[in-house]
């Protein structure tokens, strides 16, 4: 499925793409940006992981600190996104920002913004666990981790809500992705 489109300054748009650690953010972020691009989209991919080492957060640190460091870490994220989208760029941040906060704050300012939530069930989610995290928190060695000992705000009404299934690829994600995304634009 291609849309070609050609993104005017000050028609820029965020899609925030949202779940906990090893949900699949990153991943279907960086499939997205890569189909966008192809149907010639301006666009900037922006993912938490590398944007905290932007803002000096590193990686123990941020797995470490609580709400309101991980709130004012995603209030940065968000205000990036408007700053770039104001450009005339399509901005998708890979991002856990589980807050209302940030959501709602997204809406009322971020430009055509699109929010996508990977539900994604956290035994599953310890069985992939990337970076080793919810083995690092079981362990005793990390504690204030998304999900489980920190308390996350489920997105209330986010665009397009992905509930995990094993048997849908990236590939077909994607591909449901740019369906949502193209209605809404």
């Amino acid at each position: 499925m291609s849309k070609p489109v050609s993104n005017a300054v000050g028609m820029g748009q965020v899609v925030w793409i949202t779940g906990l650690s090893g949900a699949g953010k990153s991943t279907l972020s960086r499939a997205f940006v890569e189909r966008l691009r192809s149907a010639g989209y301006s666009t900037v991919l922006l993912d938490g992981d590398e944007l905290r080492e932007v803002f000096g957060a590193t990686t123990a640190n941020t797995q470490n600190h609580g709400r309101e460091g991980r709130l004012a870490l995603a209030m940065q994220y968000a205000h990036l996104c408007r700053v770039i989208a104001a450009q005339g760029h399509t901005v998708v941040i890979a991002t856990i920002s589980l807050f209302h906060e940030v959501h709602a704050w997204n809406r009322a300012h971020l430009p055509r913004y699109f929010e996508v939530y990977l539900k994604v069930p956290v035994q599953e989610l310890r069985r992939r666990d990337p970076k080793g995290i919810y083995q690092r928190f079981d362990a005793g060695e990390l504690n204030n981790v998304a999900g489980l000992d920190l308390p996350i705000d489920e997105p209330i009404a986010p665009d397009w809500a992905v509930a995990f299934d094993p048997e849908r690829s990236v590939q077909a994600l994607t591909e449901e992705l740019l369906e949502q995304f193209y209605k809404r634009n």
